[in-house]
């Protein structure tokens, strides 16, 4: 689906990314996390072809993103963090820019936009920033691209809308579709994005399904400050200290928490360098 190799970019004389790698199967809905100025954007223009890198190879549904193929981009969507709406009803936006894309099924974009409760008859300009990113997801969902590329996908939804999110990713989710969810909010994608990439310091420095990581890790919370080598991460929560330790055989399977998670491979990556190619 995607192959990424020895990726070399930078703004100017700042160096983003350094020998970047980076292997996406298809029937999967990713979940790209990172700190600030990561590059999770960057990375999802290099695959949307709108960045070009200055190194390295880069492969999305079998084209390099570079060339802006015809067949790459109708089987491509690509929803930004930031976006423009024209001043125009939704129902005539649907008209202009659904035949870009082959598959596109209306009726389920009718049903999304039903569960998001959505006027199609309103002028888009006049739609509040959620409405509009509702209305955006509606269709780029309804397209029924292979990829599916989502930049801070629950910026601006309330509550409710972020729950029916989750609920319309999921049943729009086939075997032959990828998702890439790039979030800060974590919290907002629990149960929907697995496997998590998480990149830092100019490369990915873990690709790992939770499953994996279970097997492998546990994260519990004690009373008292934990010591030991067995210790991945800790940290100091109003009930105690949560850790990421080294499973043993007599560890029971814990989930993974996505925040403790990413907080321990940023503290200590070198503790997760094992699992970093598991998904190539």
């Amino acid at each position: 689906m995607i192959h990424m190799h020895n990726i070399g970019f930078q703004y100017g004389k700042k160096p983003l990314f350094n020998a970047l790698d980076l292997a996406i199967q298809k029937g999967n809905i990713y979940g790209l996390l990172g700190m600030n100025g990561a590059g999770k954007t960057t990375l999802l223009k290099i695959l949307s072809g709108q960045l070009f890198p200055q190194e390295g190879d880069v492969q999305v549904l079998g084209y390099n993103p570079v060339l802006r193929q015809k067949a790459m981009l109708e089987d491509l969507f690509h929803l930004p963090e930031e976006f423009f709406l024209p001043s125009m009803r939704g129902d005539h936006y649907l008209t202009l820019y659904a035949p870009f894309y082959p598959k596109f099924d209306h009726t389920a974009f009718q049903n999304y936009c039903t569960d998001f409760g959505l006027d199609l008859k309103q002028k888009l300009h006049e739609l509040s920033f959620g409405q509009k990113k509702k209305f955006l997801l509606s269709f780029g969902l309804a397209s029924q691209t292979a990829l599916v590329i989502l930049d801070e996908p629950t910026n601006g939804l309330d509550i409710p809308s972020k729950s029916q999110f989750r609920r319309t990713v999921a049943s729009a989710m086939t075997q032959e579709r990828t998702f890439i969810i790039s979030t800060h909010q974590v919290r907002d994608m629990e149960n929907l994005i697995d496997p998590i990439i998480i990149i830092h310091s100019g490369r990915v420095v873990l690709e790992a399904s939770l499953a994996s990581l279970a097997q492998q890790f546990t994260i519990e919370v004690e009373k008292s400050e934990p010591t030991g080598s067995h210790i991945i991460y800790s940290e100091k929560i109003p009930s105690g200290w949560v850790t990421m330790q080294q499973r043993n055989e007599e560890s029971l399977e814990t989930p993974i928490d996505l925040e403790t998670l990413f907080n321990a491979v940023i503290a200590n990556p070198q503790a997760f360098t094992h699992m970093r190619r598991e998904t190539l």
